[in-house]
């Protein structure tokens, strides 16, 4: 039986909803995770290390896709919960054709400035060349990398996420079978991987496109239509919330390899490439399930169900606290195994790596909680709290962290800053909440 965004949500029927898009951002993490394996392993260290520094601002770029894709898909759902078919699909289009055109416009400029970019983050004279080439391939690719953002929310709210899961499929297929051809075979080493890369993002963004280009059983139709400032400012207002955590973790990031730098040169940056890796497949769960319950959250409250509301804020706690406690204890376990996998060829960077990663494998306990809590004020079309839960625990917390802990515990307090980040954050979003719990009736 086909599930539906009105239906009322038990464990079970909310697992089957939301299960293509944690898999989705499963898979899609792990394809993003393949670039660095075979980099690292076939190409070296320095290599390995360029890529991860140079992310940072590749991963700004798309994340314009995730502002247009979460806040436009809160707002297409609620129109949609008002019982407005017409008004969704022309706030639909308009959020396509706005990644397109922003997308073409922010790859420009991003190739443009790559080189500058790399000597502002620090790259060494070893590192520059593979940041510049790497980072221009994959940027010239914004827009479809934008695209693909932006349909992994768009094709819930159409009530096609199997679509949306066997898009990301066969996008990580792609990916993963051309990093071991150009890669592997080949020894392209990081023009190789960011080719893989881009070309990926094209079926992942331009596939669900022709989807909706042409008639369609979802609830969504692209069709013709002007941009029309107020829908799109709100969108993307509130959508800011997710480019807002984006951007944070970019300069985090950042802020992380000066530090790593600073203390354990060019095996630090490696070793936290590895923990940003791997953090990007757990993390990936949390998000995934954010993703894919929104929508429900958006469609209830624009039909004004309170009762619906509050069934998701108390089934998505729980979940979301049981599955941190599984993968902190998972991250702790498989801390050796996984540092193998990447830099097992070196001794010290592998015992470096694994140490790092056991002491921020705790950081798993609250994370979902925090991801969650952004997402449920997005889903209710505030972006005001979603942004500050947002701002604060992906930048200021984290910042202050990783800034002031190293010296009370020397390099620990750099892998243990993200815990102390996820600690800040739970304790604001319990107070956010509990302040807006009568303006929605969600408790």
């Amino acid at each position: 039986m086909k599930i539906q965004l009105s239906d009322h949500f038990t464990y079970k029927k909310l697992f089957q909803f939301t299960l293509p898009s944690i898999v989705m951002m499963v898979f899609t993490s792990i394809y993003g995770v393949v670039d660095g394996f075979f980099v690292s392993n076939f190409a070296g260290k320095t290599a390995f290390a360029a890529i991860n520094l140079i992310m940072p601002f590749v991963m700004v770029l798309g994340g314009m896709g995730f502002m247009i894709g979460t806040g436009g898909t809160a707002l297409v759902s609620k129109v949609l919960g008002e019982g407005d078919r017409d008004r969704a699909d022309r706030y639909f289009s308009m959020m396509i054709y706005l990644t397109l055109a922003l997308g073409a416009g922010l790859a420009v400029i991003g190739c443009l400035c790559i080189r500058q970019v790399a000597l502002l983050f620090g790259a060494t004279p070893e590192m520059l060349a593979d940041c510049v080439i790497y980072g221009r391939i994959t940027i010239a690719f914004t827009p479809s990398f934008m695209l693909q953002n932006v349909f992994q929310s768009f094709l819930i709210a159409a009530e096609k996420p199997r679509l949306g899961l066997a898009v990301t499929v066969a996008a990580g297929v792609v990916n993963m079978v051309l990093d071991a051809l150009f890669v592997g075979v080949f020894r392209w080493g990081t023009p190789g991987a960011a080719l893989a890369t881009g070309l990926s993002q094209c079926v992942g963004g331009i596939l669900p496109l022709i989807y909706f280009l042409r008639p369609n059983k979802s609830l969504l139709r692209l069709r013709k239509t002007r941009l029309e400032k107020r829908p799109i400012l709100r969108a993307c207002g509130n959508g800011a919330s997710e480019l807002m955590s984006n951007i944070s973790s970019s300069i985090v990031s950042i802020i992380y390899n000066f530090q790593l730098l600073r203390y354990l040169g060019e095996n630090g940056v490696s070793a936290y490439g590895v923990l940003m890796y791997v953090q990007f497949i757990f993390i990936a769960i949390f998000l995934g399930y954010s993703i894919g319950s929104a929508p429900i959250v958006s469609f209830h409250y624009g039909a004004g169900n309170s009762d619906e509301l509050r069934n998701m804020l108390k089934k998505s706690t729980l979940l979301m606290t049981v599955s941190g406690a599984v993968l902190a204890a998972l991250a702790y376990l498989l801390a050796g195994p996984l540092a193998k996998i990447f830099v097992g060829y070196d001794a010290e960077l592998f015992a470096l790596t694994s140490h790092a990663f056991r002491l921020f494998s705790f950081s798993f306990l609250l994370a979902g909680f925090n991801i969650f809590t952004s997402s449920f004020f997005t889903a209710l079309n505030n972006g005001v709290v979603s942004a500050i839960v947002s701002f604060l625990r992906t930048l200021v917390f984290q910042t202050a962290s990783v800034l002031i802990l190293p010296f009370l515990f020397d390099v620990d307090g750099i892998w243990w800053a993200i815990t102390v980040a996820e600690v800040c954050a739970a304790i604001l979003s319990a107070y956010f909440l509990l302040r807006n719990r009568k303006q929605y009736r969600y408790l």
